[in-house]
C-alpha cells in the first residue's frame, strides 16, 4: 500500500488443475484459472496484474462487497428508532460499501487431502461509512477436488446492524471477449423491479414475458436492448426459489466457446445479475445476496443483525467442462 502496509497473496490449488489467488486488499479473488475440456486453463475472472491498478483505475474487481452490499435509497435508514447517515457514492443512494477497499487479515487454514482454504476477516469499527456496532466479517475460501471454489460467510455485531455480505466477482467463462454470447439459467420465477435510480420499488413481480426471464437457458445479450439506454444493461435482483436457507443451486452460465460452465449455489434469497454494464459487458457478475434497499421494506427478507447472533452465509461456484 502507499503508506507501506503489505498486501497478502495466498495462492489455492486444487489436484484437478484449478487454482485462485487471494489477496488481503479487499479479500478480492485476483485469479480464478479454471481448466476447459481440453486441459487449457484460463483465468475466468476480470482481474489487475498490480495492486496499484487496484487502488486506482481497475473497475470489475472480485472483492468482498460490504458493510451492506447493494443499494441503501437516500443513503440513509433508521434502525430503533435511530437514523443512521451513509455516504452517498452512488447518485443520492448508498452502494456496497468499503469492504471492497479495505485491508483484511488473513491466515491460511490447514489443508486437507481434498480441499485448501484462506480465511480472512475484516474489524469494521462503529461509525465506519456511518454504520453502527462493531462489526467482525469473515471470509473463508475453499478450493476442492470437485473444482468448486466455496465461500463462507459469518459475521458478528456489538449493536444492531445491518449487514449484507456478497462476492463482486467478475466472471467471463473465455477469458475474454464479450459475455453476451454466455448462456444463463436462473433459479428464479420473479425479480424485484426498480425505479430510475436502480432502487427497488418494494414489489416482487413475475419474469414471465419480460427479458428478466431466465427460467430457460438464454443467451445474455438476446434482450437486453430492452434494457438500453437506461440502465444499459442487467442490474437487477432475482428472487430465488427457496424456503429455507440451505444451499440450493441458483444460476447456471455456460460458455459455448470454451464449454465451460458454472453453477452458482448458495443460502441466500436473492442474486443480483449485473452484465458489468460500465465495461461494455466484457462479464457479468451473478451476486448472491439479500435484496438491495432490505431496510426500507419490512417485507423483504431481514439484513438486521443483532448482537448475540452470527450471520452464516455460504456461497459455491462450482465449474464443469465438456
Amino acid at each position: 500500500m502507499p503508506e507501506g502496509t503489505p498486501i497478502q497473496i495466498y495462492t489455492l490449488e486444487n489436484g484437478t488443475g484449478m487454482s485462485a489467488k487471494i489477496i488481503s486488499y479487499g479479500a478480492i479473488i485476483q485469479e480464478l484459472n479454471v481448466p476447459d475440456g481440453k486441459g487449457t486453463v484460463t483465468n475466468v475472472v476480470l482481474s489487475a496484474k498490480t495492486l496499484a491498478e487496484y487502488l486506482d483505475t481497475f473497475r470489475g474487481a472480485a472483492a468482498i462487497a460490504g458493510r451492506v452490499a447493494n443499494r441503501i435509497a437516500g443513503a440513509r435508514f433508521t434502525l430503533d428508532g435511530v437514523e443512521f447517515k451513509l455516504p452517498a457514492n452512488n447518485g443520492s443512494n448508498h452502494l456496497h460499501g468499503v469492504f471492497a477497499k479495505s485491508i483484511w487479515q488473513a491466515r491460511p487454514l490447514p489443508a486437507t487431502r481434498h480441499a485448501a482454504a484462506v480465511e480472512l476477516t475484516y474489524l469494521s469499527k462503529a461509525g465506519e461509512s456511518g454504520f453502527p456496532g462493531n462489526l467482525t466479517a469473515t471470509v473463508v475460501y475453499t478450493l476442492t477436488d470437485a473444482n468448486e471454489l466455496r465461500l463462507d460467510y459469518t459475521a458478528t455485531t456489538d449493536q444492531a446492524t445491518p449487514v449484507n455480505l456478497t462476492s463482486h466477482a467478475y466472471f467471463n467463462l473465455a477469458g475474454g471477449g464479450t459475455a453476451l454470447d454466455h448462456v444463463l439459467w436462473l433459479a428464479a420465477s420473479s425479480y424485484t423491479p426498480v425505479d430510475d435510480g436502480l432502487i427497488p420499488t418494494g414489489q416482487i413481480l413475475s419474469v414471465k414475458g419480460t427479458p428478466f426471464d431466465f427460467t430457460k437457458p438464454t443467451r445474455v445479450g438476446a434482450r437486453i436492448d430492452q434494457l438500453k439506454p437506461h440502465p444499459g444493461g442487467y442490474d437487477h435482483n432475482f428472487v430465488l426459489a427457496r424456503h429455507d436457507t440451505s444451499l440450493k443451486l441458483a444460476a447456471r452460465l455456460l460458455d459455448p466457446s470454451s464449454g465451460r460452465t458454472l453453477e452458482v449455489l448458495t443460502s441466500e434469497p436473492g442474486l443480483q445479475f449485473f452484465t458489468a454494464n460500465h465495461l461494455n459487458h466484457t462479464a457479468l457478475c451473478l451476486e448472491t445476496q439479500h435484496f438491495p434497499d432490505s431496510v426500507h421494506h419490512p417485507s423483504f427478507p431481514s439484513t438486521i443483525l443483532r448482537p448475540g447472533a452470527t450471520l452464516h452465509s455460504l456461497t459455491v461456484f462450482r465449474f464443469t467442462s465438456r
